[in-house]
């Protein structure tokens, strides 16, 4: 190295600020407080089967006709089968 106080120039990139969210997504991305309350209560596992794609149709419209998602009717018949405490 040579003497004296010589610096060489940093080769680092200055990084702006990250930009801030639109309005329009920030909405998209909220969550209602009582959902987000509710799912940080419940601790869910995973459960894949496998149905033929006819069946896998009819549960979705089925589920569609009653305003539910696929998930909660399905969570609702394996209460009714498997009730907690009949094992």
């Amino acid at each position: 190295m040579t003497g004296g106080d010589a610096r060489l120039p940093s080769r680092r990139t200055a990084i702006g600020r990250r930009p801030a969210a639109d309005p329009a997504t920030a909405w998209v991305h909220r969550e209602n407080h009582h959902v987000a309350e509710a799912k940080a209560a419940v601790f869910t596992a995973r459960l894949t089967i496998d149905v033929t794609p006819a069946l896998r149709g009819r549960i979705k419209v089925i589920a569609f006709r009653r305003g539910l998602t696929v998930a909660d009717m399905l969570r609702e018949l394996l209460e009714g089968a498997y009730p907690e405490g009949a094992a």
